[in-house]
């Protein structure tokens, strides 16, 4: 009489995370929902759609703003550690090229769907996200940019940019900004040559620089009428 061999049931092992790989986890699933969904809802419904208690997520992000903090982080500020700002220093080489190659960068790591979406949410939700970036835009990038300009055309680096200078450099930075978003988001037509348009826009915002500066060296040249 022939015994069937007990089958046995192999439990399949679930593999523990540590906590930085489950923090990690948390913040990879968070960024790809709100990308598609956006920011709302509170902290049960947000720990329900990424598939965990309330608890464990409170252990790892005591709030909401906690999780945006750290995808804000992990987003917006990582994929910049990549030794721009040398890039942009680096004055053995021409102005142009510093920029272009900068620009081109830049668009790598924001030019995606997961980004753009994610700006845009946190905009329309009024959200820190937005003025923290901008203000980093500002503050690190479009401000060496017009310190560069500025020595490339031989004026004094020092203080802080005019309006009109950052007014000037928004335009031009915000131009690239929108070609991303029409690709990205509004899925429309767009040159497909990233680095022409970067090019192109390259052409207009040192030409405005360029007259901008020849106005403040005009300025500094006029001789100084004295009254009486």
């Amino acid at each position: 009489m022939n015994r069937k061999t007990p089958v046995k049931r192999v439990r399949a092992k679930q593999r523990r995370l540590s906590a930085v790989d489950r923090r990690s986890e948390f913040v990879t699933k968070a960024t790809e929902l709100f990308a598609e969904e956006g920011f709302g809802g509170g902290t049960r419904a947000l720990a329900h759609k990424l598939g965990v208690t309330q608890p464990l997520l409170y252990r790892y992000f005591p709030s909401k703003d906690d999780l945006i903090k750290e995808v804000y982080r992990k987003v917006y500020l990582e994929p910049l550690e990549i030794g721009w700002e040398k890039v942009l220093s680096d004055r053995s080489r021409p102005l142009r090229v510093r920029l272009q190659e900068f620009y081109e960068i830049y668009t790598d790591a924001i030019f995606n769907r997961r980004w753009l979406r994610i700006y845009l949410y946190s905009g329309l939700k009024g959200l820190d996200i937005n003025r923290w970036y901008v203000g980093m835009v500002k503050d690190k990038i479009l401000t060496r940019i017009l310190r560069e300009c500025r020595h490339d055309a031989g004026l004094a680096t020092q203080g802080r940019p005019s309006a009109e200078e950052l007014e000037l450099a928004w335009v031009f930075h915000g131009g690239i900004f929108y070609y991303g978003v029409r690709k990205y988001i509004y899925e429309a037509p767009v040159l497909e040559d990233k680095a022409q348009m970067i090019s192109d826009a390259l052409d207009i915002f040192l030409a405005g620089f360029g007259r901008m500066a020849e106005s403040a060296t005009d300025r500094r040249r006029a001789p100084i009428k004295v009254a009486g």
